[in-house]
């Protein structure tokens, strides 16, 4: 039985790495397969195959179904990932994140020619209770390439949803108005952010974030 029980409207802070820590690109058709899964696989009606998919004649253009989640912040990086998601339809998180799983080490083994688990075991998951710890767990995932000082080399797999919030990127993958409707600008956010990194180090409640 998971322990957080997952609720319509309300928001959770969801996280896994590689099963022994290994890295789960190895190139960049890897990556951009990952994100084609959070993207595709983010459906009530269920899709399938991506691959399959990918024969079918693109100029059928599908009505587009309801999404399963609400995407506010992501970090993906060479080892693990992390997501803050808003859950929209009854266990909406629970069916999005075994399709995407599922879907992706599919995939990845068949590529690879391996078998068993690509993933360490199943996500994990924290309730975000406040609205304060929103915007924590949002910096501490926008900035999270700083937070693991990854390298130049490990961060060419790594991206995040930081460009989205003080970039010039005007609609984007999330749905940021929650965190950033609290702020007069982006320059605003970008600040507390940066400044919460310290912080973030420091507040206990947030040590079981940190997949080092």
């Amino acid at each position: 039985m998971r322990k957080t029980q997952f609720v319509n409207g309300e928001f959770y802070h969801v996280f896994n790495r590689g099963t022994e820590k290994r890295n789960i690109f190895s190139d960049f058709e890897d990556f951009s397969r990952f994100f084609q899964s959070i993207d595709q696989f983010n459906t009530i009606e269920p899709i399938g195959s991506i691959y399959e998919n990918s024969f079918k004649d693109v100029s059928i253009k599908l009505p587009k179904s309801k999404k399963l989640v609400d995407f506010i912040c992501y970090c993906v990086n060479p080892n693990h990932y992390h997501f803050i998601l808003k859950q929209v339809v009854d266990r909406g998180i629970e069916k999005f994140m075994h399709r995407v799983g599922t879907g992706y080490t599919k995939y990845f083994n068949s590529k690879y020619e391996r078998n068993g688990s690509l993933f360490q075991g199943t996500f994990k998951s924290v309730h975000i209770s406040s609205n304060e710890y929103l915007l924590h767990v949002s910096a501490y995932i926008n900035l999270n390439t700083k937070v693991h000082q990854l390298g130049s080399l490990a961060s060419k797999f790594s991206k995040s949803s930081w460009e989205e919030y003080v970039g010039d990127i005007k609609n984007g993958f999330c749905e940021k108005n929650i965190v950033l409707g609290q702020f007069d600008n982006r320059a605003e956010y970008k600040n507390f952010a940066e400044s919460s990194l310290i912080d973030i180090r420091e507040r206990k409640e947030m040590e079981k974030l940190l997949l080092e």
